[in-house]
């Protein structure tokens, strides 16, 4: 989070900081192979760190209580590795990114191995908007222009399956999806009876997070 904020400041060699660290798959190839992690902690400007940090901010702290710090930066470093590898894979050589969304989509990805495999340990309201707000960024991801759409799928998909290898059953993972199914099923028959202003909410925080996303 320092780092965020420091590579916004106008006192900061940011064009050193970007010349060297920022994604570029060419200089990866070429052996600047810690470009693959040092993105994660790069923005293309204020905007960008604000809405990344408020997101990290609003989902962070309590995956981070439930895992402990050691295994939730573990978590976020590795899915922000997955997202730049996929993206030096996926796209050409030319191609330039920074951003944390890949991370974030990370943890994005282990919230829903938690509510697939170990539904306990979220309520059924936080579950809710953590899905909600994935599936929107997800179609977000390929409605808007100059997204790092590989980051962001990769990132997701790496985080869950660091949240669901280890608890990987086929009849247990038959009965969470057919569980979670009919509670979103059950979710949707009584959202009309839901607190408008909790409604509105929910919604201003998740339209702040994706505009985040979005970058």
């Amino acid at each position: 989070m320092v780092l965020y904020f420091l590579t916004i400041l106008p006192i900061f060699p940011n064009n050193w900081f970007f010349e060297n660290l920022s994604g570029v798959n060419l200089y990866i190839m070429e052996g600047e192979v810690w470009r693959l992690i040092t993105p994660t902690f790069m923005h293309s400007g204020f905007s960008h760190m604000l809405f990344n940090s408020f997101s990290l901010i609003l989902f962070g702290p309590a995956l981070e209580r439930m895992l402990g710090s050691a295994k939730f930066l573990v978590i976020y470093l590795f899915s922000g590795l997955i997202a730049n590898v996929a993206t030096l894979l996926f796209e050409p050589l030319t191609y330039t990114h920074v951003g944390s969304s890949g991370a974030i989509f990370g943890l994005f990805g282990y919230y829903i191995a938690i509510i697939i495999f170990r539904k306990t340990m979220m309520s059924q309201q936080n579950s809710q908007v953590i899905l909600i707000l994935c599936a929107v960024s997800l179609i977000m991801t390929f409605l808007q222009p100059n997204i790092n759409v590989s980051a962001h799928l990769f990132g997701l998909l790496g985080g869950f399956l660091m949240g669901s290898i280890p608890y990987f059953n086929k009849k247990d993972l038959s009965d969470s999806i057919q569980t979670t199914t009919s509670w979103a099923r059950s979710q949707k028959r009584n959202v009309s009876f839901q607190s408008p202003i909790k409604m509105l909410i929910w919604s201003t925080i998740i339209i702040l997070v994706i505009l985040g996303l979005w970058r």
